[in-house]
């Protein structure tokens, strides 16, 4: 692995993460909560660069029950609020909410929109939120890097589990 190539860096410090906290590789399940799809683009940035995710253990689900991250992009609307709570629902603990994006960290600008409640916190508790309009692939990575390095970090016994 080159050293100097911050996202493979990055990459691999998921993977060892992921393996330390869950024992297994780390399953991501994305939900558009109401985006302009600006955070999608970079999200599928994040899947091909150097080598992929899936490259270095890190696997996007369709399975909200295989999954222990959920990443919500876009903004908290009226109509998808009751989408994104049971997708919530529908995870295995421990399970951790990311909002990726201005839009889903506050409503961006689209804040004050009758249709809009807010960001996503609006509507589920978040773990982590990622700003950025929209977010960086390496700001994406290192946001899962610090969220699952956190928790893996901590003794089992003492973690406290996200949501559940």
């Amino acid at each position: 692995m080159d050293e100097d190539d911050p996202v493979r860096v990055l990459s691999a410090r998921l993977a060892a993460s992921g393996q330390a906290l869950l024992g297994r590789s780390l399953a991501v399940r994305h939900v558009d909560a109401g985006s302009c799809g600006g955070c999608e683009i970079e999200i599928a940035a994040c899947r091909r660069l150097r080598g992929g995710m899936a490259a270095h253990g890190i696997a996007m689900v369709e399975d909200l029950r295989a999954a222990d991250i959920l990443l919500v992009t876009g903004v908290a609307t009226r109509n998808l609020a009751e989408a994104v709570r049971k997708s919530l629902a529908g995870m295995a603990p421990p399970r951790f909410v990311v909002a990726a994006g201005d839009c889903a960290l506050d409503g961006g600008v689209f804040k004050g929109v009758p249709a809009v409640l807010g960001g996503v916190q609006a509507v589920i508790p978040v773990d982590l939120l990622i700003a950025g309009c929209p977010p960086a692939p390496r700001q994406i990575l290192a946001g899962l890097v610090a969220l699952v390095e956190a928790n893996a970090r901590e003794p089992r016994r003492a973690r406290v589990e996200p949501h559940a």
